[in-house]
C-alpha cells in the first residue's frame, strides 16, 4: 500500500524535522550522558560505538580544517538544502517527498555539528576480525543513515510510473 496525501511536502518537512531531531539527540545523549570520547562502547562482535569527528565530507573525503575549506563545505551544503527544498515543494509522491526529507535533515544534522564542533560527530562503527585480519566500514551517524535510506526512496521512486516532479 503506498500512502497517498494531497501534501506530500508536508511528509517530507516532518521528515526533516524528525531526522534533525533524531540525529542531534543521539550524538547529544552519546557525547553528554555516555561520555563516547572518553572510551569506546562494544555492542557486538561486529559493532561498536566509537567517537570520530569527521572534518572532510562523506566517507572522509577531503580532510581538512582550513577556516576556507570548511566555509565552503558549508556554502555547497546550503545551496544543495536549498535545491532538495525546492524539490520537496515540487515532489508529488510521499516516497520522492519523505525521501528529499531525509536528505535534507541528514544535512542539516551535519551541519550543525559543523556549525558548533567545527566537525561532524560520526560514532558508528561495523567491524569483523576474521583472524588477524580486520575487515572495516566506514564510521558513520543517523544523518549518514537518512541521507543514504532518503537517495534509496527517490531511486524507487523513480522506478513508478509517475516519477517525482523535478525542479
Amino acid at each position: 500500500m503506498i500512502l497517498r496525501t494531497r501534501h506530500p511536502g508536508l511528509v517530507g518537512g516532518v521528515a526533516a524535522i524528525l531526522t534533525t531531531g533524531l540525529d542531534q539527540a543521539s550524538k547529544l545523549f552519546l557525547l553528554h550522558v555516555l561520555h563516547l570520547a572518553d572510551h569506546p562502547i562494544r555492542l557486538t562482535p561486529f559493532f561498536d560505538l566509537v567517537l570520530a569527528w569527521n572534518i572532510g565530507i562523506s566517507f572522509g573525503w577531503l580532510q581538512s580544517d582550513s577556516q576556507l575549506v570548511q566555509t565552503a563545505l558549508m556554502a555547497v551544503k546550503l545551496v544543495a538544502v536549498v535545491a532538495l527544498a525546492i524539490w520537496l515543494a515540487r515532489a508529488r509522491s510521499v516516497i520522492a517527498a519523505t525521501g528529499l526529507g531525509l536528505i535534507i535533515g541528514g544535512a542539516i544534522g551535519n551541519a550543525i555539528d559543523r556549525l558548533v564542533h567545527g566537525a561532524v560527530v560520526d560514532f558508528a562503527w561495523f567491524h569483523l576480525q576474521i583472524g588477524e585480519k580486520t575487515f572495516s566500514w566506514y564510521i558513520f551517524n543517523l544523518a549518514d543513515v537518512a541521507i543514504v535510506a532518503g537517495v534509496i526512496a527517490l531511486l524507487l521512486d523513480s522506478f513508478r510510473s509517475a516519477p517525482a516532479k523535478t525542479p
